[in-house]
């Protein structure tokens, strides 16, 4: 599990290490992702199928939000740093908050928006001075997190009715083809445009099968054997070691303030403890439940 939560945290590092632009990036990402998965459903005996050509359309949708938002998070940064990028993800709780009733029809919560302004406060405290170029940053950052709570919410409605990994694959699929599109119209889709290193082929092999493909399919099977409420809680250290990593490979505690990590600590803080009173509050309800059966 922590295997995967580590890849995970090491994306923003990929994305300052690699020389290709954001766009670029993503669609060799999602390209490598989609054969990946397209290969392990070949040999696994997958279907490729999905519920209906509706629902096809909806998954192809969230797909092009996906590639948004690994557009606009590499792209942040690329402007600032890893550790900024990967802390205005830690918005996505908020943003859940509002989407889920309108999508999910599931009631508002106040506790789960409480916790998403602290989040907003801790990311306040990281940002007040900062340059326009890390505000233009701090602005892609929280567009990624918006679009990472759309198809958050999105594809736990599209769960309801479709298996996941069919979801991944035709959203990694539609991706590919979006971004494509997108660099075909920025005359991007030629030899110099997408001509890679070898380490950055490395590296975007890294990404698109270990920490897109591999990834999703061990989590799968991690969440069988452990249960979603601890996985759900060991994802929110991946801020913990993009900061560690980037402060060990790429020196970022060299330019980062001490506001950053007090910042840092406030959201992590939170992220954490909105997990666990969750799970409590699940398990008050859980335990009210089955003594009311009892009665009956």
């Amino acid at each position: 599990m922590h295997l995967i939560i580590f890849m995970w945290g090491f994306t923003g590092i990929v994305g300052k290490l690699i020389a290709p632009e954001a766009d670029v990036l993503v669609w060799y990402r999602m390209l490598i992702a989609a054969i990946g998965l397209a290969i392990a459903f070949y040999f696994l005996k997958v279907s490729f199928r999905v519920s209906s050509r509706k629902q096809l359309l909806y998954i192809i949708g969230v797909g092009v939000i996906v590639a948004l938002h690994w557009i606009t998070f590499f792209k942040a940064i690329a402007l600032s740093t890893a550790s900024l990028g990967i802390l205005c993800l830690s918005t996505v709780t908020l943003h859940v908050t509002w989407l889920e009733p309108i999508i999910m029809k599931r009631r508002f919560s106040w506790l789960e928006f409480a916790m998403g302004l602290l989040v907003i406060f801790g990311i306040y405290f990281v940002s007040r001075k900062f340059d326009p170029q890390q505000y233009e940053a701090l602005a892609y950052g929280l567009f990624s997190a918006l679009c990472a709570a759309l198809f958050a919410v999105f594809n736990a409605k599209l769960a309801q009715t479709n298996k996941s990994a069919q979801i991944t694959f035709y959203e990694m699929l539609s991706g590919t083809v979006f971004v494509g599109i997108a660099l075909l119209f920025q005359g991007k889709m030629n030899a110099a445009a997408l001509s890679l290193s070898l380490w950055d082929f490395l590296w975007l092999l890294f990404l698109g099968l270990l920490c897109t493909s591999f990834a999703f399919l061990a989590t799968i099977e991690v969440v069988r054997k452990l249960g979603a409420f601890t996985v759900s809680l060991s994802i929110n250290l991946e801020p913990v070691y993009t900061i560690l990593l980037a402060i060990i490979i790429l020196h970022e505690n060299d330019t980062l303030s001490d506001r950053f990590y007090v910042g840092s600590a406030i959201i992590i803080l939170v992220v954490v403890a909105n997990a666990v009173i969750k799970h409590y509050l699940k398990m008050r309800q859980t335990k009210k439940e089955s003594a009311v059966r009892d009665l009956h």
